[in-house]
């Protein structure tokens, strides 16, 4: 079935599934479905075939040719309606180095399996990753890092955003901080990683689901209540907060009686003895809030222990297909339960090394440039001549061939026949 319309690729588009793992405020997001795919065929900052290119039109559904580090010369701006599918990236996967990437207006962005390390050498006073309005946009599997404000900010009139499976890092000191989430309507953070961030890990105003996140070496803030007099409302669970190696505040500070809270299930282990051997946080050390008997009305969402949490940062969160050196040694801090971690100022300086080495690898064949290979073409009865199939429903499920294409790279779904392919599909983590 032929999208007919800009992000409409069946009757069931209005409330379809960013993806079927998607979940929380930003859940529905629509991405580029039904609209053209553009290949990154370079890693230069700028010019045909370019990560800027590709985000500077809206409507597109963003696969990688090409994979290593995308060094950035100035700010990048991302357009509406736009996936930028990063499990599609050969090799060890993109990271996007060098400076600050927008969000703002970005309406309906689906965002998977991508890093972003903005850098002390990025334009000054600048979020790695920014959202300061907008609606409709996920995070998933992503890993930001080096901000020289925020990490990952949601505020202003950003509304429906989610942030999920990713880890956020080592904001940059003097103003190493994790990210505000005080925007006029509804964020989720989901099973994320917060580390190595002096503070803001996060700080919330508004509406807010904070559930299975692990937070790690903080100092000055972990989860900020608030700390103003705009009434918020926030269901914060089963999370893990792990104390570092420096001095740290309690999990939950600066409240009042404007911010509604329900919390449950939440776990602090503050021995820095190499063991995870925390205990739940007594009502006591949240402070001064409005207590909720009752969770707010929020999306329903899938939901573990805050140990199970932990043992999920360390296998699923970040972009987690293929590791870098910086994943790969913040995940030993993590492990170290206490005995490693610190707070940064320059990317550069040891036990750091910039973004590192990011391999690349050669892209499948796709003759027609649908964003689909031949190969996986053919096994779904496909045409791999035809560019207009990526765009098609050829199950009726709300998702095109394209995205159940991309779903497969990463373990979701069987394809976009109900009959049985004639060889097995790929497997994704």
């Amino acid at each position: 079935m032929l999208a007919l319309t800009l992000g409409l690729a069946g009757p069931a588009a209005a409330q379809q599934l960013a993806f079927p793992t998607a979940e929380g405020f930003g859940r529905f997001a629509q991405g580029g479905r039904g609209g053209t795919i553009y290949h990154v065929t370079t890693l230069a900052d700028a010019g045909p075939g370019s990560l800027r290119d590709a985000v500077s039109q809206p409507g597109r559904t963003v696969v990688f040719d090409v994979g290593g580090v995308i060094q950035l010369k100035s700010p990048l701006q991302a357009s509406p309606n736009l996936y930028l599918a990063g499990q599609t990236a050969p090799g060890e996967g993109i990271t996007v180095y060098g400076d600050a990437v927008s969000f703002t207006n970005a309406h309906h962005g689906i965002v998977r399996y991508l890093r972003f390390r903005m850098g002390h050498g990025g334009s000054a006073g600048k979020d790695a990753v920014t959202i300061g309005d907008g609606h409709d946009l996920i995070f998933d599997h992503v890993s930001v890092s080096w901000g020289q404000d925020e990490n990952f900010s949601v505020t202003n009139s950003a509304t429906n955003v989610t942030l999920q499976n990713s880890i956020v890092a080592q904001g940059l000191h003097p103003h190493s901080a994790g990210g505000l989430v005080q925007s006029t309507g509804g964020t989720s953070i989901l099973r994320n990683l917060y580390i190595d961030n002096h503070t803001r890990n996060v700080k919330v105003k508004g509406v807010n689901q904070f559930v299975n996140n692990v937070v790690y070496n903080w100092e000055a803030g972990a989860y900020i209540l608030g700390d103003s007099e705009r009434q918020s409302q926030a269901n914060v669970t089963d999370n893990y907060f792990i104390n570092g190696p420096g001095k740290a505040s309690r999990p939950f500070t600066r409240g009042n009686l404007n911010f509604g809270l329900y919390a449950r299930g939440n776990y602090q282990d503050s021995t820095r003895n190499g063991r995870l051997d925390g205990a739940e946080i007594p009502v006591a050390r949240y402070g001064t809030v409005q207590w909720s008997a009752a969770p707010f009305a929020y999306p329903t969402i899938k939901t573990m222990t805050a140990r199970q949490a932990y043992d999920h940062a360390l296998q699923r969160a970040g972009a987690s297909l293929h590791r870098d050196a910086v994943d790969r040694r913040l995940l030993q801090e993590l492990t170290s339960l206490g005995t490693l971690g610190q707070i940064i100022r320059d990317e550069n300086e040891a036990p750091m090394a910039g973004p590192g080495a990011v391999k690349g690898g050669q892209a499948p064949l796709d003759t027609d440039q649908d964003g689909m290979p031949d190969a996986w073409e053919i096994r779904y009865k496909l045409n791999p001549k035809d560019a207009a199939d990526g765009r098609l429903d050829a199950d009726h499920d709300g998702y095109t061939n394209v995205e159940e294409y991309l779903q497969q790279l990463v373990g979701e779904g069987d394809g976009p026949r109900a009959d049985t392919p004639t060889s097995a599909p790929p497997k994704g983590t």
